[in-house]
């Protein structure tokens, strides 16, 4: 079974209570009509229309085809796989004693099961089609629907309707078809997000240039600290050498004057022994 569905029929089959709730109105209003003989404002729409020039709906149609494609891929190739199985069983059958044929028909009837299953998955009520198809429905729905109530708000309608649906018009004239009005409400409401987001992306852009610059200021102070703490360090380094240079001068030169007070007074010392010395010898 192939899951070729558009997304416009998924789209109106989402619909079917609003359309139901149209009717209702549109019953009430001919009967209001009839009643009380008051004009009413009506407009109508062409949902169909209106779905094949939203740029959104175009995109979300091919996403969702393009998941179908897979999906129906992957329960296909399972398929053929089953039908190898039944082939397989069906030309060895006389070969095979009944344990193994049994164990075959349960491995053929699991994967029958595990088949069913997955389709449910991909493809039931609440799968993974009805999610994504939720998913990608909902912005242009909510497009859609605020454009034509903004619409009816501005031109006083009373009811809007939609000519695509179940909802049967024998006849209608042109000039109640609102479908360019809201396109065009649709656009313009583009192009205000459009100009919206620009501006955030611009405050967004302004307050990172912004960060980027107390950043570099901030990395240019740390380097031109890091610099200060490093040129401190070697002026300190020089000095403490320095101060190292003068204390080995300054014992070495005390060494040297004790060296020469030494000698000194040992030549002093010699000196005084030699008088002394001819002193005893004169007298002698």
């Amino acid at each position: 079974m192939q899951y070729n569905f558009t997304l416009a029929r998924f789209f109106l089959n989402t619909h079917c209570t609003m359309i139901r709730k149209a009717a209702f109105i549109f019953t009430l209003f001919i009967s209001t009509i009839l009643v009380a003989q008051k004009p009413q404002k009506i407009a109508y729409i062409d949902m169909q229309y209106i779905l094949e020039n939203v740029p959104e709906y175009n995109e979300a149609e091919s996403r969702l085809k393009a998941k179908i494609i897979t999906w129906q891929q992957k329960l296909d190739a399972i398929k053929r796989d089953i039908e190898v199985l039944k082939t397989d069983l069906s030309n060895e059958k006389a070969l095979l004693t009944n344990e193994l044929i049994n164990e075959r028909e349960e491995d053929i009837q699991i994967k029958e099961l595990d088949l069913k299953k997955l389709q449910a998955a991909y493809f039931g009520p609440a799968g993974d089609l009805f999610m994504l198809r939720k998913q990608l429905v909902k912005p242009v729905q909510d497009q859609i629907y605020n454009a034509i109530q903004k619409i009816a708000i501005a031109k006083k309608y009373d009811i809007v309707f939609d000519k695509s649906s179940d909802l049967i018009m024998l006849y209608s004239n042109k000039r109640y078809d609102i479908s360019e009005l809201v396109l065009s409400k649709i656009v313009k409401g583009r192009k205000v997000k459009a100009v919206a987001e620009k501006r955030e992306e611009r405050k967004e852009a302004k307050a990172e240039a912004t960060d980027k610059a107390k950043t570099k200021a901030a990395e240019r102070q740390a380097t031109r600290d890091a610099l200060k703490e490093k040129i401190r360090l070697q002026n300190e380094a020089k000095a403490k050498k320095r101060a190292e240079i003068k204390k080995v001068a300054d014992e070495k030169r005390k060494k040297r004057l004790e060296e020469i007070a030494k000698r000194k007074k040992a030549k002093e010392d010699k000196i005084k022994k030699d008088i002394e010395s001819k002193k005893e010898n004169n007298n002698n």
